[in-house]
């Protein structure tokens, strides 16, 4: 008889102690990061819709081909994108998953869902501060706000934990006026929830970018034999002799998920992008990046 090891981490709040204690680490690696998707941005220059060239960037999957500029884009193999300069802060709010499910790992030499968003969300605020944007979570009843200092809380923010939900679910909360916010999560949770808090941000006028973060083992589900499936938080636990015979229901329902998340971007006019764990981190909040330029 095949026997798999559970597939997920039990002790839930051991793995939540051990990101807390990489946050210096994390952090590091996140003004790395940053310092490497864009090194030109200085003060509050940000593409938007001013009159005065700023700077070209690549195109990704969503620009429009009229803003593409074919001279630069003919020195080269790839399309270029003519952006302009806009020297008004705005507000960007971060959702960033600190639910159980986000420490799952499907192979201890990759980091977990939990380490990729928080990496990515505070890049992305290294990032928005330098370039005069004002930041915060969502869950923080104060308004964004700039500078390093805002930085710094939110890192401890972050690092200061409470007890962990199996799922996670966006706060609720009043944005202000013409706002931007970036969700990094699963979005394995309550679906009517989820989608209800997406479509609130967006009645309110907030342009978004979400990512979905998942394990390649998440996709692939290479279980098989008898294994033991055990929520993060360990509140849940199912036994089954044939691990392969849920195989196709499974990835059934998480297609549906993927599915309904992409449907909900395209009707609120949000960017959407779905990552793996083994994703180049580079790629990825570069893309994140330039979503949150966009608005459509």
């Amino acid at each position: 008889m095949n026997t798999q090891p559970a597939p997920v981490v039990t002790t839930t709040r051991l793995e939540a102690d051990k990101l807390s204690a990489r946050f210096p680490a994390l952090l590091v690696h996140a003004e790395r990061l940053a310092a490497s998707v864009v090194s030109g941005v200085h003060g509050r220059r940000r593409a938007g819709p001013g009159e005065d060239f700023w700077q070209f960037r690549p195109a990704i999957d969503g620009d429009n081909w009229r803003n593409i500029d074919w001279r630069r884009s003919g020195r080269g193999d790839a399309p270029y994108i003519r952006q302009q300069e806009w020297q008004s802060a705005q507000s960007v709010y971060l959702w960033i998953d600190r639910a159980a499910s986000m420490d799952y790992a499907g192979d201890k030499n990759r980091e977990s869902k939990s380490y990729l968003a928080h990496l990515f969300g505070l890049a992305v605020a290294i990032l928005l501060g330098r370039g005069g944007e004002r930041v915060g979570l969502i869950e923080d009843p104060d308004p964004p706000r700039i500078g390093q200092q805002q930085v710094d809380r939110i890192t401890a923010q972050l690092a200061a934990r409470g007890p962990l939900q199996d799922y996670g679910i966006p706060a609720s909360r009043n944005f202000a006026k013409g706002s931007r916010a970036l969700f990094l999560s699963d979005f394995l949770g309550d679906w009517e929830v989820i989608s209800s808090r997406i479509r609130q941000a967006a009645d309110q006028g907030v342009a978004g970018a979400l990512v979905m973060i998942l394990d390649p083992t998440e996709e692939s589900f290479p279980f098989d034999g008898r294994t033991e499936f055990r929520s993060m938080s360990g509140t849940v636990r199912f036994e089954t002799l044939r691990a392969k015979g849920l195989r196709e229901a499974y990835l059934g329902r998480l297609t549906e998920r993927k599915s309904a998340l992409e449907e909900l971007c395209r009707n609120v006019g949000w960017h959407q992008r779905l990552v793996h764990t083994d994703d180049s981190a580079l790629d990825v909040l570069t893309w994140i990046f330039h979503a949150l330029e966009r608005r459509r």
